[in-house]
């Protein structure tokens, strides 16, 4: 228990914004001062809390550029506030990634779900990065064409349809090392995010042959993340490929409606956005707080970064859809629910999105974090949702 109190601690110091990163470390400094391992998770969840209040502060507010107040120095309540806390839109999807998986650790725990769960979560969170640090090597590199890899990317999702692990009458999964892996939930993101930024004909046939493969599969709920992703992008960029592919992603949907699809749900991946209160209305809120940071990405990079609005759109949308099919049926909830392939699948799709825009600060620069056992405060959860205040 003391072991997830540390890594909640650590996720919550990795969100804190760069002017804060004192705050971090005073938190972790705090969990190893604090006896008893029930005190010490309370107080972990509430710094974790406290921290997604200043990252959402500092990601969306500031961003906005409203007027919050005589922040001059002749006290003009009308400056904007001119910030861009993140450098990149990538690094912003893996603070949003690793928010959201912790956030789904600590509801995951705070459920009795077995250890291996959470071991199974972390450690996809962590393949995920590798994989995506290894991609991006490649891309730099100019050896990998992304053309060819996305027709892989469909091509392995139409195998996987014909030769993969059968369940209840759907043909979704693979099977290694005893794992279940849902590939179109790793996947399909990628190859729709990627598709967005290249358009080129060999790109579209990838996203073709994985609409079949989520029609022969079937799978409803990936089949309407490909279909939402298409549209946003069509919207975005009325072209004859986005067009084609919007088409043929809307075919696939179509079949899989028609077909039964009638998947028991299964615990902590199943319809936890309403199970997750029976646990506690703080779990409950957990998951919700992770659903909104996979989309937080999308929405920074629309209000910010115009020129590439077509891919914040494909991205949102995507998993945006995916969300909201966990809501309606008894699909996998990603990232806050169990299940390694949606985490693997969140980090490589954020590898499509624009490398960099511009860096910015914190509203709270000034503030100086306490010396460890300095706080005056009983160590629970309430001590630790108000530890930066």
């Amino acid at each position: 228990m003391r072991i997830l109190s540390t890594a909640i601690v650590r996720v919550a110091a990795i969100l804190l914004p760069a002017s804060l990163r004192d705050w971090g470390v005073a938190m972790r400094g705090e969990i190893d001062a604090i006896e008893g391992d029930g005190p010490a998770l309370q107080f972990a969840l509430g710094c974790l809390g406290s921290a997604l209040g200043e990252a959402a502060f500092a990601h969306f507010i500031l961003p906005l550029r409203l007027p919050l107040g005589p922040l001059s120095s002749e006290g003009d309540p009308t400056v904007p506030i001119d910030a861009h806390l993140f450098r990149s839109p990538r690094r912003l999807a893996a603070i949003c990634a690793a928010g959201a998986t912790g956030l789904g650790l600590a509801y995951m725990a705070a459920g009795g779900a077995p250890t291996r769960y959470l071991a199974i979560n972390a450690t996809a969170l962590i393949l995920g990065f590798a994989l995506a640090a290894a991609a991006l090597a490649g891309a730099r590199s100019g050896r990998v064409e992304p053309g060819p890899i996305n027709f892989a990317l469909g091509l392995a999702l139409l195998l996987t349809s014909l030769f993969g692990v059968t369940v209840g009458g759907a043909t979704r999964w693979i099977s290694i090392g005893g794992l279940s892996i849902q590939p179109s939930l790793i996947l399909l993101p990628a190859l729709a995010v990627s598709f967005a930024r290249g358009r080129d004909a060999l790109s579209a046939a990838g996203v073709g042959v994985a609409a079949l493969a989520l029609a022969i599969q079937p799978d409803r709920a990936m089949a309407g993340a490909l279909a939402a992703g298409m549209a946003a992008l069509a919207i975005a960029r009325p072209e004859r490929s986005t067009l084609a592919t919007l088409a043929g992603a809307v075919i696939g949907l179509t079949v899989t409606l028609a077909r039964p699809d009638v998947e028991p749900a299964m615990p902590f991946v199943d319809q936890i956005f309403y199970s997750s209160f029976d646990v506690h209305p703080l779990a409950g809120l957990a998951v919700l707080a992770g659903a909104l940071l996979m989309i937080a990405p999308a929405v920074v990079g629309w209000i910010r970064d115009v020129d590439h609005r077509d891919l914040y759109l494909t991205f949102g949308a995507v998993w945006l859809a995916t969300i909201i099919a966990a809501a309606l049926g008894n699909y996998p909830t990603p990232l806050v629910g169990y299940g390694g392939s949606a985490i693997i699948g969140y980090v490589l799709s954020l590898i499509g999105l624009p490398r960099g825009i511009d860096a910015a600060i914190s509203g709270r620069s000034g503030s100086t974090a306490p010396e460890v056992g300095q706080a005056d405060m009983p160590h629970d959860f309430r001590a630790g949702l108000s530890y930066l205040a």
